[in-house]
């Protein structure tokens, strides 16, 4: 079976390339969360997750807003396919959201984005 753990590898850490996701200017808005797609010989399905204070001012906050967007990554990367990288801005109204809510606009982003794997 194969792990579904999101390891240090799979994430995006350097903000050299937050930089270069946001300078190809991919991006896809939804309520929740705005989607930036970065592509490159050196992208790898990785995440990389923003929540800035205009999330809320409180760190755990914050801190939930990342663990819920990077669990949903989690639970589908197996659906996902391409060389890029997935930047996610959180938006404000994301805390007060259900997760399945969120949870669907994420795929909902990611169709859009061209991001998921031909199922039929």
């Amino acid at each position: 079976m194969e792990s579904k753990t999101l390891s240090k590898k799979q994430r995006l850490t350097q903000a050299s390339l937050f930089g270069e996701a946001f300078a190809q200017k991919r991006d896809f808005a939804g309520r929740y969360m705005v989607f930036w797609i970065r592509e490159g010989a050196d992208a790898a399905l990785r995440l990389g997750v923003v929540t800035s204070k205009k999330v809320s001012n409180r760190a755990v906050d914050r801190n939930l807003a990342r663990r819920r967007l990077r669990e949903i990554f989690r639970h589908h990367r197996a659906e996902l396919s391409g060389s890029f990288d997935l930047v996610i801005i959180a938006r404000r109204n994301l805390l007060s959201a259900d997760y399945a809510v969120v949870e669907r606009e994420f795929l909902k982003l990611a169709e859009r984005a061209g991001l998921l794997k031909n199922l039929k």
